[in-house]
């Protein structure tokens, strides 16, 4: 399964998150550090909810951009 993650820089670090896996979060020092850990994270979160006798949320959210000119 593919599930879409947001990269985000902050001041310090680099944060991202699951849309499809709600509280599935990870931050790291660089962007790539963060990529790896929400993979992790990703499989831990997934093993839980199975642990929990849940069903899997299949993914669903899909990424895009936008270009806006400005001025």
């Amino acid at each position: 399964m593919k599930y879409a993650i947001v990269i985000e820089k902050g001041k310090t670090s680099w944060g991202a998150y699951v849309p499809d896996l709600p509280g599935c979060v990870a931050v790291g020092e660089t962007k790539e550090e963060a990529v790896l850990l929400i993979s992790e994270a990703i499989e831990f979160h997934l093993q839980g909810i199975r642990e929990d006798g849940e069903t899997i949320p299949l993914p669903h959210s899909e990424t895009s951009y936008v270009e806006i000119q400005t001025a």
